[in-house]
């Protein structure tokens, strides 16, 4: 080897140990966290590519109709979890996932195909659905990876690697929000859609590679890895929700999943009507969406880099599922007190990196105490059903609460009270995951 390989031998290997040190990776761990690190990554990149693609086009089709967009994205939740549950129940996870992807891969190319051929009043239409597709979408391919990882890594080991995985699903979020950004007046959506197809493509050979990097951690032979990954979950098609209902700990997941969605959908719903306020072109507006998710994909990265694992170690699981409510009723009430536009700015972009940078992480902690079966189906329900109802309870609840004469500060107020019973919420599903860990 000459001097010039030796030298970029040794900076890779100095960076290979500071990335180690930074994420406390032990040995065995490494490929199986970046070939993980690398799928997250891609769904993320996709999905931040379209984000401000679907929100100008909710806000093109009327920021008066979102509450009916959410109504539907709700009823096309409903409809497709069965079908997941069916493809679960019959399949090994190696098979169903990369199908799961596929059909969103199948269905980005038909909408770039109809965006590319309609008219400007057909796209609005068009637009709409999208809109209901790609809420479905983005909480599906994620939900369907982090039950992947709950299954493949263990709570104490979780603990310590999936803050990683977080920071690399930021990095993906910062990569797609930049390429929207910076490309959004020059390339036409068909292109950003199939952009995004390609990405998900990437995801289905990175979680083979996971897989396999999972079997050489645990000891297995490649022989007894395959024959474990042809082995189907099995169970019934509506364990996910009879399970939900049955299990106290699962019950008040939804519960913390619902004031999460709630309080989400009363910022998004101010956000939107100040971008439709301030921004007449629907090119500048997708660029405003764009560069607000850059600043909150970069400053999540640098906590979930240097903050997140180390806070679940020293803290633990309770503080940090405390800590996302606990500063939505610091902002709502701070809001309420002073109702200006920075402030509300300030809000929203602290509380989404509170959320990705340790509320995220936290909990998708809270499913790896459960069993295979409620890790894939219940949680599926809990990420996509649950989550898409909040939306619809927050979305007609902001309707209502406006015919009625509230504005943002009446929202915040009527958000209090619902934020502090979150944060006990948080604090009791902390405790009650750590005793189920010493039980296991």
């Amino acid at each position: 080897m000459n001097d010039s390989g030796i030298q970029t031998s040794k900076r890779t290997a100095w960076w290979q140990a500071y990335i180690t040190r930074l994420l406390d990776v032990r040995p065995g761990e490494g490929r199986l966290l970046a070939w993980g690190g690398l799928c997250i990554f891609s769904l993320m990149t996709a999905y931040y590519v379209l984000r401000p693609v679907r929100d100008m086009l909710g806000v093109a089709g009327g920021v008066e109709n979102l509450p009916w967009l959410f109504t539907g994205t709700l009823l096309a939740m409903l409809a497709v979890t069965p079908a997941y549950a069916a493809l679960v129940r019959a399949l090994p996870r190696r098979r169903f996932i990369p199908l799961v992807y596929l059909f969103f891969i199948s269905n980005l190319v038909l909408f770039a195909f109809l965006f590319a051929l309609a008219s400007a009043p057909q796209q609005v239409w068009i637009g709409r659905g999208f809109f209901i597709w790609l809420s479905v979408f983005n909480l599906f391919v994620v939900s369907v990876f982090w039950a992947l990882m709950a299954d493949l890594f263990e709570p104490v080991r979780a603990k310590r690697l999936f803050g990683g995985l977080a920071a690399a699903a930021s990095v993906g979020a910062i990569a797609g929000s930049g390429v929207t950004a910076t490309m959004a007046r020059a390339l036409p959506l068909p292109a950003l859609m199939l952009c995004a197809a390609l990405l998900l493509a990437l995801a289905i050979l990175c979680v083979a590679r996971t897989l396999a990097a999972a079997g050489a951690l645990h000891g297995r032979s490649a022989q007894a890895a395959r024959d474990a990954e042809e082995q189907a979950i099995g169970g019934g098609i509506l364990a996910g929700i009879t399970h939900t209902l049955r299990s106290p700990y699962l019950a008040n997941i939804c519960f913390y999943m619902l004031a999460y969605s709630i309080t989400s959908t009363f910022l998004y719903f101010q956000q939107a009507t100040i971008a439709r306020d301030a921004f007449a072109d629907n090119a500048e507006r997708t660029a405003f969406f764009a560069a607000v998710d850059l600043t909150v994909n970069t400053l999540t990265l640098l906590v979930q880099l240097f903050l997140t694992g180390r806070l679940l170690r020293v803290f633990g699981v309770t503080v940090a599922a405390a800590f996302l409510p606990a500063l939505t009723l610091l902002g709502f009430g701070v809001f309420a007190a002073f109702p200006v536009l920075a402030v509300l700015v300030a809000f929203q972009v602290l509380r989404r990196v509170g959320n990705f940078g340790l509320s995220r992480p936290t909990r998708e902690l809270l499913f790896t105490v459960l069993p295979r079966e409620d890790k894939y189906k219940a949680k599926n329900v809990i990420d996509t059903v649950v989550y898409r109802l909040g939306d619809q309870l927050g979305s007609w609840s902001y309707a209502l609460l406006g015919a009625l004469g509230f504005g943002m500060v009446g929202v915040s107020l009527i958000a209090l009270p619902l934020a502090f019973a979150w944060m006990l919420n948080g604090v009791w599903l902390g405790r009650r995951q750590q005793a189920m860990q010493m039980r296991r």
